[in-house]
């Protein structure tokens, strides 16, 4: 199954200001085949993947071809980190260094 003309968003896709692509993954697999919608034109897609708290932004392209984007809600407490670019780097590159291994200990009562 190609990506053609699926491979980015003509909008914001996030909130927050963050621009990108919808399709994080090149590979797709059919999870149901010849589902048609209810009375009420409602489509249920048993196996979709969802956790706990998921809800779906919904996209579709002029051919009526439809992503489901799962999303996250994050306490607004928390909303600032994905607001300041410059925390976020740090947070980021401090990630990166733990996965490299460049961390050390630190006596907490030193502190």
């Amino acid at each position: 199954m190609g990506l053609s003309h699926l491979t980015t968003c003509p909008t914001r896709c996030y909130d927050m200001g963050m621009e990108s692509s919808i399709l994080k993954g090149g590979t797709f697999r059919r999870i149901a085949a010849n589902v048609k919608p209810d009375a009420k034109k409602r489509v249920v897609i048993s196996r979709a993947p969802a956790g706990e708290g998921v809800t779906y932004h919904v996209y579709a392209n002029e051919i009526g071809q439809i992503i489901l984007d799962p999303q996250v809600s994050i306490p607004a407490s928390e909303a600032w980190l994905y607001q300041d670019k410059e925390a976020r780097d740090a947070v980021i590159a401090g990630l990166r260094e733990a996965v490299a291994g460049k961390t050390s200990r630190v006596d907490l009562k030193s502190l």
